[in-house]
């Protein structure tokens, strides 16, 4: 798999300093940017195209609800996706980010660990999202992860999409064994 390509933006420029280092020590996640004003993001993206921006709302020159509204209007692979990371807490803005665009929202402060497995859902849940049609046919047994359903002996099961994933995962791997951490990681 290619390093997760991320572009940080925040104007709190000792934090933009922690959070590269500790997002550069991944071997799973290359820091392509890290800016620290709204009107640099948009020029950054254009030239770096990371796959996420994680980014402050609070910033000169333009804020990030601004950021968002412009970045809606980019295409496919040039629209990175937004990892919100800010002090701005209340619901309204919340609301307001993820209805421009925003894949996650988190309040600082925050626990680093949690941010790098939000990088990775993100990812994991837009690959799911954008991929070709994936079905794994068995004798009796259709799992078709594109579109979340399950068959068995021709019947059709209700199953959460979690598990779904979890059964598409196995069954993609058979005779392998894994641990938790393995699982939640995949899953």
């Amino acid at each position: 798999m290619d390093k997760i390509r991320v572009m940080l933006a925040d104007d709190n420029l000792s934090l933009l300093r922690a959070l590269t280092e500790s997002l550069s020590r991944k071997s799973e996640i290359e820091v392509v940017s890290a800016v620290s004003d709204g009107a640099a993001i948009l020029e950054s993206v254009r030239e770096r195209t990371p796959d996420v921006l994680i980014m402050d709302l609070i910033m000169p020159r333009k804020d990030g609800f601004m950021v968002l509204e412009e970045l809606s209007h980019l295409e496919g692979a040039k629209k990175p996706k937004v990892i919100v990371l800010t002090g701005l807490g209340r619901d309204e803005f919340v609301i307001r980010a993820l209805r421009l665009g925003a894949s996650y929202y988190m309040v600082k402060p925050f626990d680093m660990k949690e941010l790098v497995a939000r990088i990775k859902a993100v990812i994991r849940r837009f690959q799911v999202a954008e991929a070709p049609e994936k079905e794994l046919v068995f004798p009796g047994l259709t799992i078709n992860i594109s579109q979340y359903t399950v068959t068995y002996m021709g019947k059709p099961l209700e199953m959460p999409p979690r598990e779904i994933e979890l059964l598409y995962f196995l069954a993609s791997h058979p005779g392998m064994v894994f641990t938790r951490e393995q699982l939640l990681e995949q899953v």
